[in-house]
């Protein structure tokens, strides 16, 4: 009788025999001994996915070169590959599964974790009619979780279904890729544009978003409007009051207009306190971390990127710190709330002011933050039990001691009071007009001790039927272009399908469909940006010249570029994890889809006006050495026997020849001038008079072009 825990990775292998009584490593597997485990029990493990989908080629070797006469791509039986750099784990792996009596699914504890697994036992032809199969599910790799956990293991075919629909995942996305780029790229190629482009069914409308938010900034005309204040004094204290219902003037000459209507101008007057209102306001801490929510913060205070996010929560998952990264939940089980109430003190202890932290007594559990009915798999990001030492933690690396801190203080807040405010609402009658001014004034920080200092707008003292002296004026001010996406609002967007609506609003929306999953976004925007269609400055994103083409290309098929739409096939596939639909149901829709794109998209693309302008400017771009050092607007380019600006009709006539002093003046070196002004020294210049070779500098000097000699 043997047992055999299958784990993702190395390093999950190794926190797994850590909790063990015994282990001695062998090659690709671990022994251990423990009174929890069956005897003769073996940990081996993957490189992640040790199984991969095969290339079209591998189902047919003509498909190598693309071409549209041989799509759709539609494979009849869909063929599943080891690398041959994980061919000899593969063959260790599959060994002990078929020897096993009992196999123990321990990869990560998520639909992917479970194709990693399952997708080893069907490539390796495991035949688990005659063995018992478990599910290790754990939110947390600290000795007492994995402990806790392998006394409770599940039946492993409860999570068959997870595995389904991630490979469903799998083959669409395989389908949609395979399928869509070679059509694209054939297209775009006719049409003269260089390269590949690669068409996602999640990458592409993600691209989309950035897209639609470049043009909306670039397509923005800014229209200037002016607000009514009112300047208030109460003795020598002055405040603001606005025009109340607010109301945006076109012009100065409309605001005095409406001063007129109103026997009003811009002197100094009367006006009453009409109204005196205090409320006493609360503001609970914000809801725990899923990981969206934790790249979209870590994103905004350290411009750090959403893989840089994942990497570092992962790293303190594995050093037992944090719980379970790839979480879309907001949420902790009375579980968890029980050994977080028991240790306050020792996590208290890790913040830079201990003494700041006051938990709001007496202790219970809040709905807004322990709620078992809302843990489906996985709950919040939190602290373990096991937290660092002063040593351990000088040795994280910056970004996650950043994250650990985030997460640390956002938990502890959870357990403490409300900030806690007076809110005044003052109200001011000038003749007819009613303006209004509010201000704020703390009554107790309450989590907020533990955040940034807060700073109270405060309204002077004042009594309903007061008189004050108030002075009219006018405020010009100008409409604003929305902002750039960083990764962290992308994130955001991504797991809303583009609606723009708060992480609370998420929360309470249950059926908000997202395109990606928790554990996906982050390398989608990483691919994005490898493949050349994404650019990242100062945290600002931007789609290059090559994914505005992919862009303008992509609306040819609306679906393709269709956030709400990807949404919805995400949902769909999770009602494949959920047993409501089938996997050929899904798959056959995919397939309807790719087939109507074939059909209509070469059509659509070949009378793109504006796809074939994009694609002129990008050669053009390409073609260019850089702009005219002379006129300041043209581009210098290959003209065939000389190089010139591209402003000629413009009344630009800079031109620099394709030989000078006998010497080939390849782009290179016009680049390097053009941009610089002047070379580094150059050899092959030859002699008219001598024929002599010698070396020299060149130099821009106007648009004349100069020998210079040290």
């Amino acid at each position: 009788m043997s047992t055999v825990i299958l784990a993702e990775k190395p390093s999950q292998a190794r926190s797994y025999a850590a909790a063990f009584a015994k282990s001695q490593r062998g090659d690709g597997f671990i022994s251990v001994s423990d009174p929890l485990l069956p005897a003769d029990t073996v940990i081996t493990y993957g490189f992640g996915h040790l199984v991969k989908m095969a290339l079209p080629d591998q189902y047919d070797a003509s498909l190598k070169r693309w071409s549209l006469k041989k799509l759709p791509i539609f494979p009849d039986q869909y063929i599943y590959v080891v690398p041959r750099d994980k061919k000899k784990q593969f063959g260790i792996v599959t060994g002990l599964l078929k020897q096993a009596d009992t196999i123990v699914i321990a990869t990560d504890s998520d639909r992917e974790g479970e194709n990693i697994a399952w997708s080893i036992m069907r490539e390796g032809h495991i035949d688990l009619q005659h063995k018992r199969l478990y599910r290790l599910w754990i939110n947390s790799l600290e000795k007492s979780a994995i402990r806790e956990g392998f006394q409770n293991l599940r039946p492993g075919g409860n999570y068959y279904f997870r595995y389904k629909e991630a490979q469903t995942r799998q083959i669409s996305d395989w389908l949609v890729g395979m399928n869509a780029s070679p059509l694209f790229t054939l297209l775009l190629r006719g049409q003269g544009a260089k390269g590949v482009y690669s068409i996602g069914r999640v990458q592409t409308p993600t691209l989309y978003l950035v897209y639609l938010r470049d043009m909306a900034i670039a397509n923005f005309k800014p229209e200037d409007y002016w607000l009514l204040q009112a300047e208030c004094w109460s003795g020598r204290k002055k405040f603001i009051a606005k025009l109340s219902p607010d109301h945006k003037f076109k012009s100065p000459a409309e605001l005095e207009e409406f001063l007129l209507k109103n026997q009003l101008d811009f002197d100094k007057r009367k006006g009453i306190v009409s109204d005196l209102k205090r409320e006493k306001k609360s503001v609970s801490s914000p809801r725990l971390f899923s990981l969206s929510s934790l790249q979209t913060e870590a994103n905004r205070l350290f411009h750090a990127s959403a893989s840089q996010v994942l990497n570092a929560v992962q790293s303190l998952y594995e050093s037992k710190f944090l719980s379970y990264p790839r979480t879309d939940c907001n949420f902790i089980t009375l579980n968890e709330y029980g050994y977080l109430a028991q240790n306050l003190g020792r996590y208290a202890s890790l913040l830079a002011d201990p003494a700041a932290f006051q938990p709001q007594m007496p202790l219970a559990p809040n709905k807004r933050y322990v709620d078992s009915s809302k843990v489906h798999e996985h709950h919040a990001i939190i602290m373990t039990k096991t937290t660092p030492s002063a040593a351990q933690r000088a040795k994280m690396a910056p970004l996650e001691g950043k994250i650990y801190d985030l997460v640390l203080r956002r938990t502890l807040e959870s357990f403490m009071k409300p900030y806690f405010y007076e809110k005044t609402t003052a109200s001011i009658k000038v003749n007819d007009l009613l303006f209004k001014a509010s201000g704020n004034v703390t009554l107790d920080l309450g989590w907020k001790t533990l955040e940034s200092q807060v700073k109270d707008s405060e309204l002077p003292p004042l009594e309903q039927g007061q008189e004050l002296t108030v002075k009219l004026k006018e405020k010009q001010e100008q409409t604003k272009p929305p902002a750039k996406y960083t990764e962290g609002t992308l994130i955001a967007a991504m797991k809303t399908a583009g609606k723009d609506l708060s992480e609370e609003d998420q929360v309470i929306l249950k059926d908000v469909e997202g395109i990606g999953t928790e554990a996906t976004r982050a390398s989608i925007i990483d691919v994005l940006k490898k493949r050349g269609y994404l650019e990242s400055k100062q945290n600002k994103l931007s789609v290059t010249p090559t994914g505005i083409i992919l862009c303008k290309a992509a609306e040819s098929e609306p679906l393709l570029v269709s956030a709400e739409m990807t949404a919805k096939w995400e949902k769909a596939l999770k009602q494949v994890g959920d047993q409501e639909r089938s996997q050929d149901n899904f798959l056959s829709q995919i397939k309807r889809f790719i087939q109507k794109m074939l059909a209509e998209v070469p059509g659509k693309m070949q009378i793109d006006q504006n796809l074939a302008a994009q694609v002129s400017e990008k050669k053009a771009q390409e073609a260019s050495l850089g702009t005219c050092p002379v006129c300041k607007t043209g581009q210098i380019s290959d003209k065939g026997k000389f190089y010139g600006c591209s402003n000629y009709k413009g009344g630009c006539r800079f031109t620099l020849p394709k030989k000078f002093a006998g010497k080939t003046m390849g782009k290179r070196i016009v680049k390097t001038l053009i941009n610089k002004g002047k070379t580094d020294k150059l050899d092959g210049f030859i002699s008219k008079k001598t024929g002599r070779k010698y070396s020299a500098k060149l130099k821009l000097n106007g648009d004349k072009l100069e020998l210079l000699f040290d």
